[in-house]
């Protein structure tokens, strides 16, 4: 009896207290069922049951078996280069020399005279049990020597078995004359924003560094013609590069390629590649070491709102065609200057960047169905796919544009000047800093194709199809740059 008293008598202070917290809470103005729930399980009180999960430490990631199961598939990848240096004194040092680094940082060299080793540090993962490992394409190219050490510390020499440089991709083999762990590849298209993520990789040759973060972002573009990058706040570091991107089901969703970053340190954005995009490349790779795409044969860019209000579009989308290559599967296909493609393949086209990807994606001499919008009618175009060549580039142009700039007819001087077939056309002669044609992006030297779709080959042209445009209407402008054409919107001042 004493005994229950006493356990009375401490639920009493208990319960007490309990109350005397929420009052506070509450009179304090904290809200957060969370924060309460957790100050009033300290005393020893139970949260309800919708807030349990949040604060139970099963309802964590447990990121420690996961480290536990995915370590032994991450892999060290250290290259290494042969680089010509300039003229001087025979090396003592060798490639170990402890003032290497001072020669490249200040000198942009190594010091000696002669050919010098540069050594450079990646991550990878095996993929199948024979020794084949992922890693980025920019980690062993122009290698020499690749090592690959494994989790226990063994070291093997590897060898590449295909690569992809518009991807960064690279599959290397070792021989370890022994079944290996796989790293399980799982869904990236599944993955969604918020979704806790973990790297595992070398960062500056530190071996199986763990850290984790979320996911970002997705479909992230940073330069590339095929980018589509899962963007995390997960660590990644110089010696990440290659390394698994893993979900909390143990699964490999992305491979670690790149930071954003001034400093070239972690500052919690970087980029991994999708392993659905590499899944699509691996039988390429493996089976004939490179990788083959379809190609268009157009220069595409952004429809901005100014261009879709120009084009009498109702909202920014598609692919503006800017350029159609001569000879091409677009030119055969009826494909025009001016077209916005919305659609490929039974694909809708959201953004310019979209399209590149699809169109890669699809097998040569594939007949596809595509949709364009020409003068505000859709029309149904069929297109038989190409083979994309080594230097062949898809590429997005400048969308800037404005009035501001003086014109003058090409002259034999000029066209011969600027590599013309023939003196024809209208040159921009000056561009007048901080107006709309310099804010739009035109420069001197532009030859002027088109103004709001009209053909312009003379000064009076241009005139005629400025004075025909309805005031405060923007301008679209066709120019030729170099071996390019591009759309330009211009929006006069108001």
């Amino acid at each position: 009896m004493e005994d229950k008293g006493i356990w009375n008598r401490q639920v009493g202070v208990r319960g007490l207290l309990i109350v005397a917290l929420v009052s506070l809470l509450a009179g304090l103005g904290v809200s957060d069922w969370f924060a309460g729930a957790r100050l009033v399980s300290l005393w020893g009180g139970t949260a309800s049951p919708e807030a349990q999960p949040t604060v139970a430490p099963q309802g964590l990631p447990d990121f420690v078996n996961l480290a536990k199961r995915l370590k032994p598939v991450v892999v060290n990848v250290s290259t290494t280069q042969v680089s010509q240096g300039g003229q001087g004194f025979e090396n003592p040092f060798g490639e170990e020399d402890p003032f290497g680094d001072f020669w490249r940082r200040f000198f942009g060299g190594p010091g000696p005279r002669g050919p010098f080793r540069q050594k450079s540090l990646g991550s990878g993962f095996i993929i199948d049990r024979d020794g084949s490992i992922l890693t980025n394409n920019h980690v062993v190219e122009n290698a020499q020597k690749i090592l690959v050490k494994l989790a226990d510390e063994r070291e093997f020499e590897a060898k590449v078995i295909g690569r992809d440089a518009k991807t960064d991709v690279a599959v290397i083999k070792i021989n370890a004359k022994e079944s290996l762990p796989v790293a399980p590849l799982g869904d990236s298209d599944r993955l969604e924003v918020g979704e806790w993520v973990m790297a595992i990789g070398n960062p500056f040759g530190l071996d199986n560094t763990v850290t984790s973060g979320i996911v970002s972002a997705k479909g992230r573009h940073i330069g590339g013609p095929y980018d589509n990058f899962i963007q995390t706040d997960a660590s990644i570091n110089p010696g990440n590069s290659g390394g698994p991107l893993i979900n909390l089901h143990g699964e490999v969703v992305g491979i670690n390629s790149a930071i954003y970053s001034r400093s070239g340190t972690n500052i919690g954005i970087g980029f991994a590649i999708p392993i659905n995009l590499v899944k699509e490349l691996l039988p390429q790779l493996k089976g004939k070491g490179k990788v083959t795409r379809g190609y268009l044969g157009v220069l595409i860019q952004k429809v901005t709102p100014e261009i879709a209000e120009s084009l009498g579009v109702d909202k920014p989308k598609g692919a503006l065609v800017a350029d159609v290559t001569k000879g091409g599967p677009a030119e055969g296909a009826g494909i025009k200057v001016g077209d916005v493609i919305i659609e490929f393949d039974g694909k809708e086209i959201k953004e310019s960047s979209d399209l590149p990807i699809i169109v890669a994606r699809t097998p040569v001499d594939r007949k596809v169905r595509l949709k364009v919008l020409r003068d505000k009618k859709e029309v149904t175009l069929t297109v038989a796919v190409g083979e994309m060549k080594e230097e062949e580039v898809v590429a997005s142009s400048p969308e800037k544009g404005e009035l501001g700039l003086t014109v003058q007819q090409v002259t034999p001087q000029i066209a011969e000047s600027l590599g013309l077939e023939r003196p024809e056309g209208v040159v921009i002669a000056a561009v007048e800093p901080g107006s709309p044609a310099d804010d739009a992006g035109l420069r001197r030297g532009d030859i002027v194709l088109e103004v709001d779709r009209k053909p312009v080959r003379k000064v009076a042209d241009y005139r005629k199809a400025l004075a025909d445009v309805k005031k405060g209407k923007g301008f679209l402008f066709l120019v030729r740059r170099g071996e390019s054409t591009l759309f330009l919107a211009l929006k006069p001042s108001r």
